[in-house]
């Protein structure tokens, strides 16, 4: 069996960093994602097992593996993975923090423009019924200039947001667990409120939290009726930040009559129908970090951090360390 196994295909430069190092690797070729019974297959002798958020690693499959050193996690989320177990068996994870940030902050922009000039919708009426000519009311939309973005999670990735979005003249609100420090808020623009302020003020809110358990819902029903009527809600977080069966009310009784574009799901991949059916609503495939240039340099760390790890030295990017 190989030293490194990787439970998806990955950009090229991933096996070009792994034969540049000596390594011998194999991965998953097969059609759809790896389940977890063909991964268990793959275990047995690997000492590095480089994943994405889609391959779930429990603690049978870290059990199956003995002489497992890493769980090189391709993406900067890792809920995937039983890090706690891990770090029991002496088994770093890591992950892909800052280089997916400017390719997920250009989704959220994109959605966000694309929400306020109803972009999405006019495609579909121009591949369906058509329009008569242009007329001074028709399919009108609102810009971005002049309202307010509320940020949650002034992270790499609300931050880069609250740049690009700042230079359309929106005034850049966020909140988090602590005020960030005076020279970022100066940097950005940004001013510190509490979430229902954020709420409440806020034309567009963009999610750029990581999931907790404090943070799982944190968008439910009783912060829908905290928005405004004309409210947009973009999410590129992670699916369940969002209660979506209390989404689904606020978008069909009109607490935010505005719409919403969601990335990511409460029960990715599955995505609840009703939603489809929404005209207000766009719905894209976790493409937040769906560049070459991201995806590339995601390689490149799981790949690095593998070599590094097999060379017996630290790998970048520990989520699981030891707690005193």
């Amino acid at each position: 069996m190989a030293t490194v196994y990787m439970t998806a295909a990955f950009p090229d430069v991933a096996s070009k960093v792994l034969d540049e190092a000596g390594i011998d690797h194999d991965g998953f070729s097969g059609e759809g994602l790896i389940t977890k019974e063909e991964l268990l297959k793959h275990v047995g002798d690997v000492k590095v097992l480089i994943t994405p958020l889609s391959t779930k690693v429990d603690q049978d499959v870290i059990d199956a593996a003995p002489n497992l050193k890493l769980i090189a996690n391709f993406g900067a989320g890792f809920n995937n993975i039983d890090t706690a177990y891990a770090r029991k068996k002496g088994i770093d994870v890591t992950n892909t923090p800052f280089v997916s940030s400017v390719a997920t902050a250009e989704i959220a922009s994109g959605l966000a423009i694309a929400l306020s000039r109803r972009i999405v919708e006019g495609d579909h009426v121009m591949r369906t019924v058509g329009f008569d000519g242009w007329a001074p009311l028709f399919f009108r939309g609102h810009e971005l200039a002049g309202k307010t973005l509320g940020i949650v999670g002034l992270g790499d990735i609300g931050k880069n947001v609250a740049q690009r979005l700042a230079a359309f003249d929106m005034k850049i609100l966020y909140t988090q667990r602590h005020q960030a420090d005076p020279a970022v808020e100066a940097h950005y623009g940004a001013t510190y409120v509490s979430l229902d302020e954020l709420l409440e003020q806020s034309d567009i809110v963009s999610l750029h939290c990581p999931l907790t358990p404090a943070t799982t819902h944190m968008i439910a029903a009783p912060q829908f009726k905290h928005m405004k009527d004309n409210a947009l809600l973009i999410n590129c977080a992670r699916g369940p930040v969002i209660a979506e069966a209390d989404l689904l009310v606020a978008l069909k009784n009109h607490d935010i009559a505005g719409a919403a574009a969601l990335d990511v799901y409460e029960a990715e991949p599955e995505v609840a129908d009703e939603f489809k059916h929404l005209a207000n609503v766009i719905l894209t495939p976790h493409i937040g970090n769906a560049s070459y240039e991201a995806r590339d340099a995601m390689a490149k760390i799981v790949t690095t951090n593998a070599a590094q790890v097999l060379a017996g030295k630290q790998p970048q990017y520990v989520v699981n360390g030891n707690e005193d």
